[in-house]
């Protein structure tokens, strides 16, 4: 209720209750010079008038609860913050005489939250002109009169405060939600990446983005792998390429000797052989690629790891050649009486280390007669009893090689047959001197 002569004219619109507080009267003393002025207005030196005291902004939370204060003429009100009030204009300046240091500009024709514009009222920006009374945590809203306190998004009013919405517990993320003021974010695991929707995470390939894989990548749901070429090894690290030391795995990895190369091995041969295939090793024949240096009246006979040149004439007195490598004495010479009838001069190379017992040459007669008995016998270069002749039968005898052997190493055996007929009182011997040659490996 408004008091004496300040009282004007008011409506509430949607008021569910109201208070209309004012101040006590206080009249300075007749006599002491001062200008007197109602309840509720203080005297303007500037103006030389009275003016409106507001009391919404001197006075401690004059309103409490949900009420708003309002300014009024020599009081201030008490109102809902969904109320409107719309002040009367008055009815006749002799009514205005009676309110002393009030002007015209304290009164305006338009309702509350708008002003005088011209002949016409427009609304008030109480958001921009920082009329409002929203919370720090609230955004004001300006609305046509008024304003509304409203949350930012992603906030939720709980009482007067704006407390923000945790996302995260409406599992809006495919792997891991991150809550944020008023926002969230998401993330994917290690191996992921968010995608458009800034929800959903698709797999990563770290191979086209620069895995560190030395030599091969292979991208994996959420992760990858790194492999090697053939001949290195992974690291501890899972990332570099170590090479791997074939020749260090087994002996047998090459018949003579490995090299070890950057992701590979190779296999070398001695000299005078060369390589068959990957790791073997294969004696090369000198007599028959030409590579010898045997001059003339030599010949050329191959051995393990090399060749010998020989003469190709052995036949020594009383022996005279008839044929390669054969030589005969004849029975015209006295000398030949005690000496075998031919010589046959025949060469071989065999390999170190070779398994015994090895039956390694077969001796046998060229000429049968009948009746007559063959014996064989080593007849000398068996010193230490490396070979013995075993008879197959009454025409033939194979050289066994009784222990194993070295080389390089050459022997010498002086091979003899032995015929007798018993019927013709006839006997004669053929020997065989045989050149056995040791090569330096067992291949």
């Amino acid at each position: 209720m408004l008091r004496g002569s300040m009282q004007r004219a008011f409506v509430l619109f949607c008021v569910t209750a109201s208070v209309l507080r004012s101040s006590t009267s206080q009249s300075p003393p007749e006599g002491d010079g001062l200008t007197e002025c109602t309840d509720g207005y203080e005297w303007d030196d500037q103006s030389q008038h009275c003016r409106d005291i507001n009391e919404c902004a001197t006075i401690v939370e004059p309103c409490q609860g949900e009420m708003k204060c309002f300014n009024h003429y020599g009081g201030y009100l008490c109102l809902p913050r969904s109320a409107s009030v719309i002040t009367a204009p008055e009815p006749s300046s002799q009514s205005l005489a009676t309110l002393p240091g009030e002007s015209d500009e304290a009164f305006s024709p338009c309702p509350v939250g708008y002003r005088a514009q011209g002949e016409s009222c427009v609304d008030v920006d109480e958001c921009v002109l920082e009329l409002h009374d929203c919370l720090p945590s609230q955004e004001c809203i300006n609305t046509v009169g008024t304003y509304s306190c409203q949350c930012p998004d992603g906030y939720s009013k709980i009482g007067l405060e704006c407390v923000d919405i945790d996302e995260c517990r409406y599992r809006y993320c495919q792997h891991r939600c991150v809550n944020l003021p008023g926002s969230f974010s998401c993330e994917c695991e290690p191996g992921f990446q968010v995608t458009g929707n800034n929800r959903s995470c698709v797999d990563v390939n770290e191979c086209e983005m620069g895995a560190p894989c030395q030599q091969r990548c292979y991208n994996t749901y959420g992760s990858f792998l790194c492999r090697c070429e053939q001949g290195y090894e992974l690291g501890l690290d899972g990332y570099t390429c170590n090479d791997i030391d074939e020749c260090s795995y087994s002996s047998y990895m090459c018949q003579f000797q490995c090299t070890n190369e950057p992701g590979r091995f190779s296999c070398i041969c001695p000299e005078g052989y060369q390589l068959q295939g990957t790791r073997l090793c294969q004696d090369v024949n000198e007599c028959d690629t030409g590579t010898h240096q045997c001059g003339e009246g030599h010949a050329c006979v191959n051995i393990h790891g090399g060749y010998q040149c020989t003469d190709q004439n052995r036949c020594q007195e009383p022996y005279v050649q008839v044929s390669d490598n054969r030589c005969v004495c004849p029975v015209i010479k006295p000398e030949c009486r005690d000496l075998p009838y031919s010589t046959v001069h025949r060469y071989m190379s065999i390999t170190s280390e070779r398994s015994i017992p090895s039956d390694i040459f077969q001796i046998q007669a060229t000429s049968v007669y009948p009746g007559a008995y063959n014996t064989f016998r080593i007849r000398s270069g068996d010193d230490s009893g490396e070979f013995y002749l075993r008879q197959i039968n009454n025409i033939s005898a194979m050289l066994v090689l009784a222990r194993a052997v070295t080389g390089p190493k050459e022997y010498t055996l002086e091979l003899e047959m032995v015929s007798v007929n018993p019927l013709m009182s006839y006997q004669t011997r053929s020997a065989l001197r045989l050149s056995i040659y040791v090569g330096p490996y067992a291949f």
